[in-house]
């Protein structure tokens, strides 16, 4: 790169058109906006703009002594014809200097231009959820960008995508010899134009192309550290500063976002990355409160997983052909990133498995089978999903062990008092909720696996309603064993995780017998592999665990605690505005809860009250969620229950509660 200081003498400056070489000095102001128009006038779109052949040694009357002119001029697809209000300098915008369009707010307006003459087409401007652009590598924009919401060729350089174009076009002769060469121009306030720049250095790219900030505009490294994804203070976990609206503290609650000390958290944005919001459910936008059941996947997560199946499809581990190091090194990628997520120590205590159900049972079936014997006790809670009861039972009828229940008060909390008084030295194993999915009722599971290893008992902490809204750090709970599934944090069904401590691991049998999980096979006897991979039998879900790495690294980006605060407000008005209407009893009232809501309506049966809801577009689960004794605990076979994720609003609140206070008169 030149650094060039423009000088000019305004008694010698040529007149438009003019070929003769610009003496130095300093120009005379009205002469300089008037080659400043004739400039701008020759723009493709413009009225009267000549052609310019490729290599031509002038553009609209102006000497070649600009060899930076010809490659930034605009884009054909500059859509606000010259004269427009929406017409700047750099194409579609306010046209007003120092006025910007609120990124993120106003479709079209995601990111100025790189340079005043470089105009963006409006698909380049709009939220990359369909394929709209192709970033510098050949994939779709919506595939490589970080911040989806952004013009596209942003997400290439946060992903350190090479331009293109810049390796693509040869530089010519003329570029290489004009890139020592002083330029003659810089921009001044002229009337209609609203650009305004000091006499100062302007920096020129030896291969002819100017610089944003050559125009005072951000450059790439302004525009990154716009990102708190790229801002140290944020740490590791924080996400896309676009995910968040500068604002007063205190603002008054809105349909969008929260009142709170915090800034207001952008839901809008969120919602952007889920094109199934987007679907209409009987002619009525999709309201979707029935994220403890599954949660929607970002485009990301589908992009990712349509770049798998085209770019790396494979088994993994037993080839050395290219794809098979592709889908292997994605695979233990995602294994990594699992590892990172909930804070273990190394990735050889992840298993993946299908999902919370089968992370369960294999622990049952295999550490059970081992550990427990005739007379010993499993303990479990009240709240229990049936995914951590049925198993418990097998292995206590299989093994003749009894099986103790945690109780709950009437709020749905569990009582440690009463936990305490079923320990004993026959305790083998706890196996307990972090939140509840019925009720939603965090549970104090720290407490909890402190006790069980008191009374010497092995724990197991049931993590698939908790993940996807709290921090997790299986270190710092001490958990012997940790479980999730996939799909309830915006990743794919089919894809779970087992954590267990390493030596807990290493110590136990694998459950299912087959390949992958073998050293050595003979007729006599087989060798098995250690952790993780003696209980990964046979072909695994090899795309999905791709797939919910890319899950995690976007919770990761938006960050978790950011989504916890959300949520909980969201909760706390969902709770203020439900309780009060005639006829409805919340169930589950516990003072710490995760964005559950759980109830039922006088004079009607669950089962009318999810279908009036569907009618308007809005989906909730009704029946037992799959926890019945729980609910028989409060005297119910079933509730309705809306659950609440980060993509959610107030407004959708307040659709559900008209729906609901619009039934209430049947008393």
């Amino acid at each position: 790169m030149t650094t060039l200081t423009p000088t000019a003498n305004p008694a010698s400056l040529p007149q438009a058109g003019a070929h003769a070489p610009l003496p130095g000095g300093l120009p005379d102001p009205a002469t300089l906006a008037r080659l400043a128009n004739e400039f701008f006038s020759t723009l493709p779109g413009s009225a009267g703009a000549p052609h310019v052949a490729a290599g031509s040694g002038a553009v609209g009357g102006v000497p070649s002594a600009l060899p930076a002119a010809a490659p930034i001029l605009a884009s054909l697809s500059n859509p606000a014809p010259a004269g427009s209000p929406l017409a700047g300098p750099g194409g579609t915008g306010t046209g007003v200097p120092g006025l910007e369009l609120l990124q993120g707010k106003v479709p079209g307006a995601n990111l100025a231009p790189s340079a005043p003459t470089h105009v963006l087409a409006l698909g380049n401007r709009a939220p990359a959820l369909a394929p709209h652009a192709a970033a510098t590598n050949g994939l779709p924009d919506n595939a490589v960008s970080i911040a989806p919401a952004q013009e596209p060729r942003v997400g290439g350089t946060l992903l350190g995508v090479p331009q293109a174009y810049a390796a693509a076009e040869p530089v010519s002769a003329e570029a290489k010899a004009g890139a020592g060469e002083r330029s003659p121009f810089y921009f001044t306030d002229s009337a209609g134009h609203g650009w305004q720049r000091e006499a100062q250095e302007i920096v020129v790219p030896a291969q002819g192309r100017a610089t944003p900030e050559a125009f005072g505009l951000p450059g790439d490294d302004a525009l990154r550290g716009l990102l708190t994804l790229n801002r140290p203070e944020y740490g590791a976990h924080d996400g896309a500063a676009r995910y968040f609206l500068a604002g007063r503290e205190n603002a008054a609650p809105s349909a969008d976002g929260l009142r709170g000390a915090h800034p207001p958290f952008d839901v809008n944005a969120v919602r952007r990355d889920f094109p199934i919001l987007q679907e209409r459910v009987n002619g009525k936008p999709l309201v979707w409160f029935d994220n403890a059941a599954t949660t929607h996947k970002p485009q990301t997560v589908i992009d990712r997983l349509a770049y798998f199946y085209a770019h790396e499809n494979s088994n993994i581990h037993r080839a050395a052909h290219a794809l098979a190091a592709r889908a292997t090194d994605a695979y233990e990628h995602a294994r990594k990133t699992v590892q990172r997520f909930i804070g273990a120590s190394s990735p050889e205590e992840i298993v993946f498995v299908r999902g919370t159900t089968e992370a369960i049972n294999l622990i049952a079936k295999s550490w059970g089978v081992q550990n427990v014997g005739e007379g010993d006790e499993i303990v479990v809670s009240h709240l229990e999903h049936h995914a951590n009861i049925v198993p418990w039972q097998q292995l206590a009828a299989l093994k003749g062990a009894k099986l103790r229940v945690i109780p709950v008060d009437d709020s749905g909390q569990v009582l440690l008092d009463e936990y305490r008084k079923l320990l004993n030295d026959r305790t083998k194993i706890v196996s307990v909720t972090q939140v509840s999915n019925a009720l939603g009722t965090v549970v104090p599971v720290r407490e909890i696996v402190e006790l069980a290893h008191r009374a010497g008992a092995r724990a197991l902490v049931d993590g698939a309603q908790s993940i996807s809204h709290m921090r997790v750090d299986v270190q710092a709970l001490d958990a012997d064993f940790f479980v999730f599934s996939g799909h309830k944090i915006y990743g794919p069904t089919g894809i779970g995780v087992v954590y267990g401590k390493r030596e807990v691991l290493e110590a136990m049998p694998p459950w299912q017998g087959g390949g992958n999980m073998i050293q050595d096979v003979t007729f006599e006897k087989t060798v098995f592999h250690g952790a993780p991979a003696r209980f990964e039998a046979g072909t695994g879900n090899i795309a999905d665990a791709v797939g919910l790495g890319a899950a995690l690294n976007y919770v990761n980006r938006i960050g978790i605690e950011n989504i916890a605060r959300y949520e909980h407000d969201l909760l706390a008005y969902a709770t203020s505005v439900l309780a009060p209407v005639p006829g409805v009893r919340l169930i589950g009232t516990a003072r710490d809860k995760a964005s559950v809501l759980s109830f039922v309506l006088k004079g009607y049966t669950t089962e009318e009250v999810g279908q009036a809801l569907s009618r308007e577009g809005i989906a909730v689960r009704a029946g037992h969620h799959c926890a019945q004794p729980i609910l028989r605990r409060f005297g119910l076979e079933a509730t309705v229950r809306p659950s609440l994720a980060f993509y959610n609003t107030c407004a959708e609140v307040d659709a559900l509660v008209s729906v609901v206070r619009a039934l209430a008169p049947r008393q």
